[in-house]
C-alpha cells in the first residue's frame, strides 16, 4: 500500500489570529507556570514584541564574527464564551517572522546559544488552536500546538538565550525534523487534566514532522503515514513556590539508527526530570531568587545528544528600585552518544556556561546583556572554546 499524504497551504494573509486568555476561574495546582498567550484577560486581547539581537563571537570557535537576529510574535486572543457563548472554550492564533540568520555558524554550537535562530528567514503561523474546559479539572486542546508552551517548560530558565533553557536539547534534537517546536509547529490533540490540589498531569500526540521538509520557509501541515506520531506525557506537582516534574516521549515511526541508513528500527524514546523552587522571597513577585534543575536522556541508537543536565540561579530585583530587572547565571551540559562520537569523531560533551541581565526600562522595552563561553563547542576536538557576547532588545507588550 502506497503512503497517503494530505498537504494543506496555509496563506497567512486568509488567517484570523486568536488566542487563550487565562480561564476566569483557574482550577490548575497553584503555581502551574502558564506559557504567555495564557496570561490574558479580557474578551479579546491583541499583543505584538519585537525582539532585537546584536551577538557576536569575540573569542574561539569556528570564526570570529557578528550577527544580527530578530524575531517579530504577533498574538490575538479571544474567549469565545465571551464572545459567542461557546461555553469554557478559548481560542489561540500566533504568527512569527525571523530572519533566519546563524550565530552557532560562528560558535559551532551544538545547543543553540540563540533561541530565536532559525535556519531560513520566514513568516509562519506558529500556533492556532482551540481549547475547551471538560468538567471543572480537565481540558482538551486541538491544532496547531507549540509542545514546549506547557511541557518541558521552567519560569527561571525563561531568562536566558541559550535554547537548552527552553526546551531540554536530548528532546530539541529528536525526530526527522525536531518536535513541534520554536519555529515549526505541527498539528496535535492535547489532553489536561488535574487531580488533587497539587498534581497536573499532561499528554499531547503531535504530527511526527513538523512542517514541510521540502519547503522550510512555507506555513504547512502535511499528514504522511511513514511520518508516524510523536507520543509526549508529562506529570507534575506544583504549588505557589515549586514545580517538580517527569515527563516522557516517544515516537511511532521507525527510524535509521546512526550510521546504519539502510536499516530501520523503532524505540526512538527518552525523558527527563525537572524540579524548579523559589529560594528566597515570594513566589507571588518581587525580590527574591529562585533556581532549577533539569536531566533528560535520549536514545543513543538514533540521538546525537544522548544525556543532558542543566539548570541556573534567577536574582529578581537586583537593587533597590529595580524590582523588575533580573540577573542569572546558567550551565548547560549535553553529552553525546558513542555512535555519534564514532561517526563525526568528537569529544564526550559541549559545557555552556551563561550570564544574563535584564534591565526593564519600561513596561514595554526591556535590554538584555548576555554573555556565554561555550567550551568543547559540538564537542569538535579542534574548535577551541568560544565567548559569544550580545545585547537583545524587547519592544511591545
Amino acid at each position: 500500500m502506497g503512503v497517503r499524504s494530505t498537504r494543506i497551504a496555509l496563506p497567512l494573509a486568509c488567517l484570523t489570529l486568536i488566542a487563550a486568555p487565562a480561564r476566569a476561574q483557574d482550577e490548575r495546582p497553584t503555581g502551574y507556570p502558564r506559557s504567555a498567550n495564557e496570561r490574558r484577560d479580557g474578551a479579546v486581547t491583541l499583543s505584538a514584541v519585537y525582539t532585537a539581537e546584536l551577538a557576536a563571537d569575540v573569542a574561539g570557535g569556528r570564526a570570529r564574527g557578528a550577527r544580527y537576529l530578530d524575531n517579530l510574535d504577533l498574538q490575538a486572543a479571544l474567549d469565545l464564551e465571551r464572545l459567542v457563548g461557546w461555553r469554557g472554550a478559548r481560542a489561540f492564533g500566533y504568527v512569527i517572522r525571523d530572519t533566519g540568520a546563524s550565530l552557532s555558524a560562528l560558535s559551532g554550537d551544538a545547543q543553540g546559544v540563540s533561541n530565536i535562530e532559525t535556519a531560513v528567514p520566514a513568516t509562519r503561523l506558529f500556533e492556532a488552536w482551540i481549547e475547551q474546559d471538560i468538567g471543572r479539572r480537565a481540558s482538551i486542546k486541538a491544532g496547531l500546538y507549540n509542545l514546549n508552551a506547557e511541557f518541558d517548560t521552567t519560569v527561571s530558565g525563561g531568562l536566558f538565550r541559550l535554547s537548552s533553557h527552553g526546551i531540554g536539547p536530548e528532546l530539541a534534537q529528536s525526530g526527522r525534523r525536531g518536535p513541534s517546536i520554536f519555529p515549526v509547529t505541527s498539528l496535535a490533540l492535547r489532553g489536561e487534566v488535574g487531580f488533587g490540589t497539587h498534581w497536573l498531569l499532561h499528554a499531547a500526540a503531535l504530527d511526527g514532522v513538523p512542517g514541510d521538509p521540502d519547503h522550510p520557509a512555507r506555513t504547512a501541515i502535511r499528514l504522511r503515514r511513514a511520518d508516524g506520531a510523536l507520543l509526549v506525557a508529562e506529570l507534575g506537582w506544583l504549588d505557589r513556590a515549586t514545580k517538580v516534574a517527569i515527563g516522557g516521549w516517544r515516537y511511532t515511526a521507525p527510524f535509521a539508527p546512526i550510521g546504519d541508513p539502510a536499516a530501520r528500527g523503532r524505540g526512538n524514546a527518552g525523558g527527563y526530570v525537572l524540579a524548579e523552587r523559589q529560594l528566597v522571597g515570594d513566589a507571588r513577585g518581587g525580590a527574591g531568587v529562585s533556581g532549577w534543575l533539569r536531566f533528560g536522556v535520549a536514545d543513543a541508537r538514533y540521538n546525537a545528544i544522548t544525556r543532558y543536565l542543566g539548570g541556573g540561579l534567577v536574582r529578581s530585583g537586583t537593587w533597590r528600585g529595580r524590582d523588575d530587572d533580573q540577573f542569572g547565571v546558567s550551565f548547560a551540559c549535553a553529552w553525546f552518544g558513542e555512535r555519534h562520537r564514532a561517526l563525526a569523531d568528537t569529544g564526550a560533551r559541549e559545557l555552556v556556561v551563561e550570564g544574563a541581565y535584564r534591565w526593564v526600562a519600561a513596561r514595554w522595552l526591556s535590554l538584555e546583556p548576555d554573555a556565554q563561553w561555550v567550551i568543547d563547542p559540538s564537542g569538535r576536538r579542534g574548535t577551541p572554546d568560544a565567548l559569544v557576547l550580545a545585547l537583545r532588545v524587547k519592544v511591545g507588550r
